[in-house]
């Protein structure tokens, strides 16, 4: 391979990693925006805290559990390939992964997208949850679970040779199930286990909307994240190839387009208001939902995944009120319920479409739900009976900024923190 070509293919991996990193932000802003104004603090600290961590976690022992090494007569299942991480011979040559990068690339970009199932919980248990909980899971999740099932289909595990009749294989792009269902099964447990913010629903059964305090924030959130998913999609080409490359970043784009469209008018015409937090979610809704096959997808395909995961959102942020379960962000709907969608849509649409793909999808979303949920339910069913999960009713109605960091990120507006 010539050194420009894999010169150009390590420069737009690491500028995908940049991308990825970027999307914290994107999700800080979104979280912040969504809820009121006397928890932006220790929202800000968890999302930090993620990405700090995270990193960390996945070069301690995250990066050799993802991609340990598999080998033939292995299960395929569970393997670990040692603690830290060392380059091998050929690690920042053209003979390693077909010239798309250097080691230390795959790390960082694959290091990216570890702490991202994390944020997506964060999200849901906005408002209410102890910081030192939430740190502990997050370091369980991240460090153990994540890397785990991404193993199982991006380290070459059993989900990668999957099949049933003539399909073999189960097609996860970018990570509609391996890193956005990820998250979003242990939201679902954390929200249920957790309990709904004091307010949320009144004793005869009314759903009180809890107002987000800065939706200008919400929006640049949700337009960074599009912005990041150019590099969470595109930089999951693993080079810069510019036939495959250019495909990915449409597709993306144009479900993410018609996934707010779909959104703001099925929310119009059942709520009769033109309302932009649907619009946003909408919008996300349509890039989770095409992150499992942007690769495989035409620009119709890519609109018709978009258009329905925008209705999805809609109907399933009124399902996740009605069944009682408090999600401030929507993010049980957007990445669990979205995310389910789009893993099935490969089955559906695209050149792996046809019953045998649908089934071998279907299998590979049931494998991660039965472990995530699982894993979940014990880590954080431990946790609440030992160190607790939520903060006293008293923390939570003045704030947790206030009481577990002793500032206010809006020292000089206290007249509305309530």
């Amino acid at each position: 391979m010539e050194a420009g070509l894999f010169t150009a293919n390590n420069v737009w991996m690491m500028v995908c990693a940049g991308l990825v990193f970027f999307m914290h932000l994107g999700f800080s802003f979104l979280e912040i925006g969504l809820t009121r104004q006397k928890n932006t603090v220790n929202i800000l600290f968890k999302n930090v805290f993620i990405i700090c961590a995270g990193l960390l976690l996945y070069y301690v022992g995250g990066f050799n559990l993802m991609y340990p090494g598999f080998e033939d007569g292995d299960i395929g299942f569970l393997k670990f390939a040692g603690f830290g991480i060392a380059a091998p011979e050929n690690g920042m040559t053209p003979a390693y992964a077909d010239g798309g990068y250097t080691w230390w690339t795959d790390f960082l970009f694959q290091g990216m997208f570890a702490a991202t199932a994390a944020t997506i919980v964060s999200g849901a248990v906005a408002e209410r949850v102890k910081l030192g909980a939430f740190m502990l899971f997050t370091l369980l999740y991240v460090g153990l679970v994540y890397p785990i099932v991404g193993s199982w289909q991006w380290g070459s595990g059993f989900l990668s040779s999957l099949s049933f009749g003539e399909a073999e294989g189960f097609h996860d792009f970018a990570g509609s199930t391996l890193v956005h269902s990820v998250g979003g099964w242990a939201a679902l447990i954390v929200v249920y286990l957790l309990g709904a913010r004091v307010g949320k629903f009144g004793k005869n059964g009314t759903i009180n909307a809890i107002p987000g305090h800065n939706l200008p924030l919400a929006a640049a959130g949700v337009l960074i994240l599009w912005l990041g998913w150019f590099g969470f999609n595109g930089g999951s080409v693993l080079s810069a190839d510019p036939a495959l490359t250019s495909l990915v970043l449409v597709t993306t784009s144009l479900a993410a387009a018609a996934g707010g469209i779909s959104s703001f008018i099925t929310s119009t015409i059942l709520y009769k208001n033109y309302d932009i937090t649907m619009f946003l979610n909408g919008i996300l809704g349509g890039l989770v939902g095409i992150t499992a096959g942007a690769d495989q997808m035409s620009p119709n395909e890519a609109v018709i995944i978009g258009v329905l995961a925008g209705i999805i959102v809609v109907f399933g942020i009124a399902l996740i009120d009605r069944i009682k379960l408090d999600d401030p962000v929507g993010a049980v709907t957007v990445h669990l319920i979205c995310g389910i969608w789009g893993t099935l849509a490969v089955g559906i649409f695209g050149n792996k479409a046809g019953l045998d793909q649908f089934l071998v999808q279907l299998a590979g979303i049931g494998a991660t739900a039965a472990f995530c949920s699982c894993f979940a339910f014990i880590f954080l069913f431990t946790i609440k009976k030992t160190m607790g999960l939520r903060v006293s009713e008293e923390e939570e109605i003045d704030g947790l900024d206030i009481h577990e960091h002793g500032m206010d990120a809006y020292p000089d507006f206290r007249m509305n923190q309530h």
